[in-house]
């Protein structure tokens, strides 16, 4: 590959992962206020990023998301700033980058089909459960001195959002095959 061909891969490449660290910003903005962590469109952006970027970009772009929001500015549902790691929500934005990079993995060098697609998904939200839950617990009980047990965190954080997540899933396996083909001559 020449220089000049790989170095409009590379504009690409960072181009593509500035609009999904955009994207997952302005998801942050399309929200359901509920108790402690609101519903909104942020997991539809994670899972695209992870089939379309593949699992670096796509973890890349959620880091972008995560520092230019700890950097101050307000990108997250409640603000941004240093001070946003001690909100409860902040497990599932953490969880973001871990949940794109698997969502990418198990959807690299593979078919893009809705099998794959669906299940990748289904991963890259329970990642964001795995790590955003227990997350919530430690905040809510630790930091904010709430009386909370670990099942009624899981209906907290966890047993509203199934519903959403699985739709969100179903939009991005059905999205996923129609956008691929156009944007891989990109990347």
């Amino acid at each position: 590959m020449s220089k000049q061909k790989k170095k409009i891969t590379d504009i690409r490449s960072i181009n593509l992962m500035a609009l999904f660290a955009a994207l997952t910003a302005i998801g942050a903005f399309i929200r359901i206020p509920l108790p402690y962590v609101p519903i909104t469109l942020q997991t539809i952006f994670v899972l695209l990023a992870g089939v379309l970027l593949g699992k670096r970009r796509a973890a890349l772009s959620q880091l972008i998301y995560l520092v230019i929001g700890l950097s101050g500015v307000p990108i997250f549902t409640e603000g941004g700033g240093p001070g946003y790691i001690f909100k409860p929500s902040f497990g599932y934005l953490l969880a973001f980058v871990v949940a794109a990079y698997f969502t990418g993995l198990l959807t690299e060098n593979r078919p893009i089909n809705y099998r794959n697609i669906f299940l990748a998904s289904t991963t890259g939200v329970l990642i964001t459960y795995i790590i955003g839950v227990p997350y919530l617990y430690l905040i809510l009980t630790k930091v904010s001195g709430v009386e909370l047990g670990f099942l009624d965190t899981l209906k907290a954080g966890m047993i509203p959002f199934l519903p959403g997540d699985l739709l969100k899933i179903l939009i991005v396996t059905i999205i996923t095959p129609r956008v691929y083909t156009p944007l891989k001559k990109y990347l």
